[in-house]
Order: structure tokens, then sequence, then C-alpha cells
């Protein structure tokens, strides 16, 4: 598959392409959750370069996983006299470094694929690739290692943080994220699917940008059609994706649920000590391990309030596949032909849809900036809450430039209108917030809307700023 195969990642691939003309060795990791589309990053941007490559076996034996090295190693070492399986990693990293010395290929790309399979229970697989590197590979100009895996818990703690003999020896790591809205929207043309930008951005809220579940869509049909279909259809390919996808990603993925499940039941997310409380869990680095796993792999989002110290930081849930299956599929009743499409406009509809456009606004914080014309100036992202007044602001840009947007997101099918009423109500809560905080700063609203903002005498000068679903997109 040639190269425009790749639909946006365009950052990824600059980097990738980089470490070719690289006068160093590089040691290349690429982690992100599931089906994110890591492997199809790899191979389609290194096709050419790549003289090695194996994918490890989920839940295989050591001897297993020998035995699908050599058999990877034979099929393109012609060469090879081994006629048996290494007997351990340090003999199949020793037969690896006898066939790369004898090709001379220029740069070479040498992947393993889920390496957090490959290294099985005692297999010292870790140990023998650290020595390899170590000995070998890091000594080599023309040499590019790149692993990865969905496992985020492995990739994160035993090879990119690895105290071991892998410590800092990782030149190069990309965390492969979902699509933004942009790739989205490409990915949809490339596969001949014509949603209108506001069908695309309730797809992106149910499912994400993640590569393997925009692929399963048809042509023809409906996003709500295609939703019904994957999600509640009994045979949809969707429909038990969400434990196999914690579950994928990390080991005792118990805990993770636990603390995905608990902020989703609080939109404005927790603090640590609620988080603590609402998940069971008990304090300790333990669970500061697994929030900062989460994390990294996108599922949660830190949140500082404004002018808080660091502790006082609230935790979203910000996937988007995993608040929709805790608002919606978790429900059992909920299943069959037509189940989300029975669901639209009803309250629970209403609240899920304002909350998971609020997280799409989160996650294009970049683009926000862009269409406030702001997009070099530096800032700080924050939420605000008042003590007592019961005023809050889910999102403030505060700028250098010595103003602070903020943001009132709402997700509307039709252009927003702000009522005397609602006036009122913007107007109490800009004046706490400046009274509570005790801001010199200019203070700008700024309308981040679907359809945009209808234009009355309620909106005229109060407004500074409307941001539409268009922006998200550029």
């Amino acid at each position: 598959m040639s190269m425009e195969a790749i639909i946006g990642r365009k950052e990824e691939v600059t980097e990738m392409q980089s470490l070719i003309s690289s006068s160093q060795p590089e040691f290349l990791a690429v982690y992100g959750r599931r089906r994110v589309g890591k492997t199809y990053l790899i191979r389609n941007t290194y096709r050419e370069r790549i003289v090695f490559q194996m994918t490890g076996f989920a839940d295989a034996s050591t001897a297993e996983q020998l035995s699908n090295y050599w058999s990877a190693l034979k099929s393109v070492y012609s060469d090879m006299v081994y006629d048996a399986p290494p007997k351990d990693w340090m003999q199949a990293f020793e037969w690896l470094r006898e066939y790369l010395e004898s090709i001379d290929d220029g740069k070479k790309v040498i992947f393993f694929d889920e390496l957090p399979w490959i290294d099985t229970f005692r297999s010292k697989f870790i140990q023998a690739l650290g020595h390899f590197w170590n000995a070998w590979a890091s000594d080599r100009s023309d040499i590019i290692l790149v692993v990865c895996g969905s496992a985020a818990s492995w990739m994160i703690n035993k090879l990119i943080n690895d105290p071991g003999g892998l410590h800092n020896r990782v030149t190069k790591r990309i965390r492969l994220d979902p699509f933004t809205l942009q790739e989205t929207e490409a990915f949809l043309h490339h596969k001949h699917i014509k949603y209108d930008r506001y069908q695309t951005i309730q797809l992106y809220m149910s499912l994400g940008g993640i590569p393997y579940y925009l692929n399963e869509l048809k042509p023809g049909r409906s996003v709500f059609q295609e939703i019904d279909r994957l999600c509640f259809s009994p045979k949809g390919s969707l429909a038990g994706e969400y434990h196999n996808l914690y579950r994928s990603l990390f080991r005792h993925a118990d805990n993770h649920i636990a603390i995905v499940e608990a902020l989703a039941k609080k939109s404005k997310g927790l603090t640590r000590d609620e988080l603590i409380k609402q998940s069971g869990l008990s304090n300790g680095g333990y669970i500061t391990k697994v929030i900062a796993e989460l994390e990294e792999s996108g599922f949660i989002t830190i949140v500082y309030p404004f002018g808080k110290r660091i502790k006082n930081a609230l935790y979203r849930l910000t996937d988007q596949f995993t608040l929709f299956y805790l608002k919606f599929m978790q429900d059992r009743k909920a299943k069959g032909e037509g189940a989300w499409l029975s669901r639209i406009d009803s309250p629970s509809w209403r609240a899920w849809s304002g909350y998971a456009f609020e997280n799409v606004c989160f996650r294009h914080i970049h683009h926000l900036k862009k269409a406030l014309g702001i997009s070099g100036v530096y800032t700080e992202i924050s939420s605000w809450q008042s003590r007592d007044q019961g005023a809050q602001i889910d999102l403030l840009i505060d700028r250098r430039d010595h103003v602070i947007s903020v943001c009132e997101i709402k997700f509307s099918k039709d252009p927003y209108i702000i009522t005397k009423s609602y006036r009122a109500e913007l107007e109490k809560k800009l004046s706490v917030f400046r009274m509570e905080t005790g801001t010199a700063k200019t203070v700008f609203l700024t309308f981040v809307t679907t359809m945009g903002l209808v234009p009355n005498q309620h909106s005229l000068g109060l407004v500074q700023n409307v941001v539409t679903l268009d922006a998200l997109f550029e």
C-alpha cells in the first residue's frame, strides 16, 4: 500500500521519516490504545525499509513465541542455517545480529509488533532486547529499532520508564492518539461515506476517532443507523468492545474500569480524594499508577481549577467511546434494532450530548485557539467553580496576552439563542468569577457552539467571540 493510503497522521509520519536521515541509531516506541492504527502506521511509513518484523502471539508460551520468531527470521534470512527455534532470547537476538550484518540495505528497520505479548513470564525477553541494543545496535547508525504494543501499562512501565538495561534507551516515543475531527472527516471521505459535519461530530461524540471503529461504517446509511448496527445489535462488532478494550491495555484492568466508571457518573470531574471514594480503591502509590496509565493512554484528562494548587486537580473521563458505552450501551434493555434511534432527543441524550461535545472541545483546544487567533500565544487551560454561589465554568483559556477566554459550550442542532434570563445568568457568572478570583485580566465570553449564535439584543455587548463546529475541523 502506498504512502498516500495513510490518512492524517502528518506529524507522526514526518517524525518517523526523519529517523531515516538520522546519523545515529534510533529506538522508536509507538504506543496507544487498541485499534488506533499503530501497526498500520508503522508498516506503511517504513514499508520499504523493514528488513525484519515479528508480531507477538497473545497468551502464548515462551516456546511458542520463539518458534514464531524463528519462522519470521527464516522468511527473510535466506542463508540461515538453524533448523530449529532458538533456545532462548539471547540466542534469538544473536541470530538477528548475524542476519543484519549480512545485508547492506542502508537504513534498516527492525519491527517488533505487540511487544508486551512477546515478553512472557520468566522469558527474559526484555533483558535480551536490552543487551541487543546496548551491546550492538546502539553502535550502528544504520539501525532503526521500532517496537509497539497496545498494552499501555507494559509499554510505559517496562519499556519507556524501564529502570534496567533499557533505561533512557528509547530515543523517540510516539503516543498515537485517536483521529482528530479533521482526520476523521478525511477518513470518511476516503471510504466514500458522505456525512455533513453535524453528523460527523455526532459520530465522533459516540465512537471517538478510532480508525478501526470508523472502518466498520458502511456507505449509504445515516450515523444513527450505523451506531444502532455496530453498538446495539447483538452481532454488532462493537457490542463487546468495552471490556476487550481495557483488558487488552492494562493488567488488572478491573481497577482501571473502576476509575472510569466512577468518573462517568460525574460529568464535571472528580478530585483525587473523591475518585478514591467513588471507585472504592485504596489510596496510595498503586492508584497513582492506575490514574497515570489512564491519562497517558488518553482515557482521562486532568483539568486544573483556575488559581488552585495541583492537589485540587479534577479528573475528567474524556474517552468518547467509554462514556458512550457507560451511558447507553451498558443498559442491556437498550438492545436491538432502533435502540439508539429511540434515544434521540431524550433527556439522557441531551445531557450526554452536552458533556460529549465538551470533551470534543477539550480534545481540540489547538483548533479553538486557532479560531480565536491566539495559536502563538501561551495559554493555560483550566476550569472554575464558585465557592458558594453555584456558578461554574468548564473551560477557561488563560492567555499570556492579559485576556481570559471564558468558554460557554453548547451543543445544538440549530443556531443558539441567548434569552433575557440566560443573559442575566451569564452576567452573574462572569461577575462572580471576577470577584472570587480577583483577576485583573480582561474577560472575554466565548461561545463554542455547533451551529453558531443568533445575534440579538441579549448577545450584543456580552459575547466577544463565537466559534462553530467548522473551526474544530480546520
